[in-house]
């Protein structure tokens, strides 16, 4: 009786240990477990524009509008292109400093008109404290993404 249990207690033992491994291997096709999934630029603007919403806590109805026009903001803001590249002082000469100042002017002005174009479109349906408001948890966003993408970069790789 007590080599059936004990060899009863070893089969449920082993049991355990196998299912234990195989489910511990078990991922999506084609991805590494330690991997995670990026999320594509509109899906992050679109994420961000929810996260704005909730925070605002606007109807049904303005967070259409606003994710909408949002995500339309975004993708023209990314349409500008990012900043150039940044260079050493010392490495340029006069003229290439002047070019890439007047480079970073049209940069700037081209984000202020797209700024103040979706202002307009905001002010025919939040109020002009929801829009400030939009602006600061914008902010707030971008700087807690540029922390992560710094920490990420200070991190060793293995």
């Amino acid at each position: 009786m007590k080599k059936l249990v004990l060899r009863l207690f070893m089969v449920m033992c082993m049991m355990t240990i196998s299912s234990t491994i195989v489910n511990a291997q078990h991922t999506k096709p084609g991805v590494q477990k330690t991997e995670r999934q990026r999320m594509t630029r509109e899906q992050l603007a679109e994420t961000q524009a929810r996260h704005i919403c909730n925070k605002l806590a606007l109807d049904d109805e303005t967070s259409a509008k606003f994710t909408t026009e949002y995500c339309n903001y975004m993708k023209e803001l990314w349409a500008i292109g990012p900043r150039a590249g940044k260079r050493q002082q010392g490495e340029m000469t006069d003229a290439q400093a002047e070019a890439k100042t007047k480079q970073d002017f049209e940069r700037s002005q081209k984000i202020l008109d797209l700024r103040t174009k979706y202002y307009k479109r905001y002010s025919t349906f939040l109020t002009q404290r929801q829009i400030q408001r939009v602006y600061e948890i914008e902010k707030q966003m971008r700087n807690r993404l540029a922390n992560k993408r710094h920490a990420r970069a200070r991190m060793p790789r293995k």
